[in-house]
């Protein structure tokens, strides 16, 4: 199926929610080409995972789209920190202390200030990133009154083979609880169910752009 044909049938599905969702397209490993294509069938929203492949591709791209905003959805390295802050719009990763740090010394230094989401490792998993959902009230608080930095909202991942929606559910308390505006869940697999529970980014990959071994890469 095409890439417009998908980005039709995501919107059909989104179109119905009580609150605005944000399509952020994921773009991780997809040539300009393609991403162009999505471009042209109204994406102005997108994710990659890795510092240095966005900065080859999107420094051009948005130079010809000035519209288009990037948001960091990989986990970010303090030594990637300084480009991170010169590339993206939105900071999706934000999953220590000091990162933290290094940021803030960076946006100042740069005079640039992306908004920041801090990452909930909403499952409390060994191999993912985030903070432990239960210190999330106080590093957000942290982050916000002792670094200045722009928090605005909170992502996370659910963990794979159960169902997301207590996940999302908590993920969802944690924001309320913190005044955040933004709460960025939901895959190629589970965004409908994201969007019930009050998801306003959800980040799509396969569902845009297809399978990432059907030779299209």
């Amino acid at each position: 199926m095409s890439i417009a044909k998908n980005i039709q049938l995501i919107e059909e599905k989104i179109k119905n929610s009580s609150h605005k969702v944000n399509l952020i397209a994921v773009s991780k490993t997809i040539d300009e080409e393609r991403i162009t294509q999505a471009i042209n069938c109204g994406c102005q929203i997108f994710g990659e995972n890795k510092v240095m492949e966005a900065k080859d591709k999107w420094l051009n791209l948005k130079n010809q789209h000035n519209n288009i905003k990037l948001h960091l959805i990989g986990h970010l390295q303090t030594n990637k920190a300084k480009e991170a802050v010169q590339i993206f719009d939105v900071i999706q990763t934000l999953d220590s202390e000091k990162l933290a740090q290094i940021l803030a010394k960076e946006m100042n230094r740069q005079d640039k200030f992306p908004e920041i989401f801090v990452q909930i490792n909403i499952g409390q998993e060994d191999q993912k990133s985030g903070i432990d959902p239960r210190e999330a009230k106080d590093f957000i608080q942290k982050m916000i009154k002792e670094y200045r930095l722009p928090i605005t909202g909170v992502m996370a991942i659910p963990p794979s083979n159960e169902d997301p929606a207590l996940y999302f559910a908590l993920l969802k308390k944690i924001a309320d609880q913190n005044n955040l505006k933004n709460i960025s869940m939901g895959m190629s697999d589970d965004f409908e169910t994201a969007i019930m529970m009050g998801a306003n980014f959800i980040r799509l990959g396969t569902a845009i752009f297809g399978d990432r071994t059907n030779g299209h890469l």
